[in-house]
């Protein structure tokens, strides 16, 4: 008989807040050619020429700021989120990151220990992007074939209009909803334009079109823009808000080509002028907590709204390792319907 087990997949942590390691992680990160898409010679240009000159050490404060005694708070809630989906199922849930540690390489060893060779693998990203759902799923894929060839995996599909998921969402924001506020933000990952234009076969969509995300296109199977305000429109349609109670911006922007907008940090600082005061903000690209959920937004974001006139900022944190994902996880488990590629 065979035996299953889970494998989760996340971005990743570096393994502590000095500057070294953070260095470390950002050079495996942002030379993902998925991520900073340039040909070699200039995407290592643009790292060490530039970016890993100056960035580790303000990225190492900024980890520090929300580092727990456990460690990297995406890693330390994957990990608690892995045990208990792993207690509810019965099933060995193995936890893997894209960068960092446990790397995909490490993952599979720990399937290949396990005696796994049916594995669901489960990337924690509601929508697909090349940045963040393709490339590790890509890498998880390299891995497997690499050192477990024999393995049968299912690989979980953006979930970012599962009704289910929805309703999770919507039932883990509702102590927030329920009480007064002028306006919700969803504030998603942001994406350079040209990761969008890249994904769209036709090059006729994608950015060509007025309100392109609102009519219908096969790319918009891959389109993270697209993803992102069709999860906003359900998530308003299940929760009964008006349009004048919430608005979609990305953050997370880096200086040198047009990347999606509008703007997070660019609304912050606009919306008291505009008389909203009490605000809520949800990062819904995001299924844990981390670096751009707690200081990003919860911190800096928090900062620029008091700072232009705002009265009340509540981050409504992801779903992390809450019952309410748990239960959603486990119902995508009991659907599992192995591939047999």
């Amino acid at each position: 008989m065979s035996r299953k087990g889970i494998l989760l997949l996340n971005l990743g942590s570096p393994k502590s807040t000095s500057v070294p390691d953070v260095r470390n992680y950002l050079r495996e990160f942002l030379n993902d050619d998925r991520v900073i898409d340039y040909p070699a010679p200039l995407r290592w240009l643009l790292l060490e020429g530039i970016i890993l000159r100056t960035r580790p050490k303000k990225s190492a404060a900024a980890y520090a700021s929300v580092w727990t005694p456990e460690g990297s708070p995406l890693v330390v809630t994957t990990d608690k989120l892995r045990a208990k989906l792993e207690k509810a199922t019965g099933l060995p849930v193995i936890m893997g990151m894209r960068y960092g540690t446990p790397s995909c390489a490490e993952a599979v060893e720990k399937v290949i220990a396990a005696g796994i060779d049916d594995l669901f693998v489960m990337p924690q990203y509601p929508h697909y992007a090349m940045s963040s759902y393709e490339t590790v799923v890509v890498k998880v894929q390299e891995e497997l074939k690499r050192l477990a060839p024999g393995v049968k995996y299912h690989v979980l599909q953006p979930f970012y209009n599962d009704p289910a998921y929805i309703d999770a969402l919507v039932e883990s924001a509702q102590p927030w909803l329920s009480k007064p506020f002028d306006k919700l933000l969803f504030s998603y990952h942001g994406l350079p334009e040209r990761h969008l234009r890249k994904g769209d076969p036709s090059k006729a969509h994608c950015m060509k079109m007025k309100d392109c995300c609102s009519h219908y296109s096969p790319c918009q199977a891959t389109c993270y823009r697209h993803q992102c305000v069709e999860m906003t429109r359900l998530f308003v349609a299940a929760a009964g808000l008006k349009e004048s109670q919430y608005e979609l911006s990305f953050q997370s922007r880096l200086a040198g080509e047009p990347w999606v907008s509008p703007f997070t940090d660019k609304r912050l600082e606009a919306l008291p002028k505009e008389g909203t005061k009490n605000l809520l903000v949800m990062c819904p690209a995001f299924t844990s907590d981390c670096l751009e959920t707690l200081e990003e937004i919860r911190e800096e974001g928090k900062e620029t709204f008091v700072h232009a006139g705002g009265e009340t900022f509540s981050q409504i944190p992801c779903l992390n390792d809450s019952d309410i994902y748990v239960k959603y996880l486990v119902n995508r488990v009991n659907q599992w319907k192995p591939d047999h590629r």
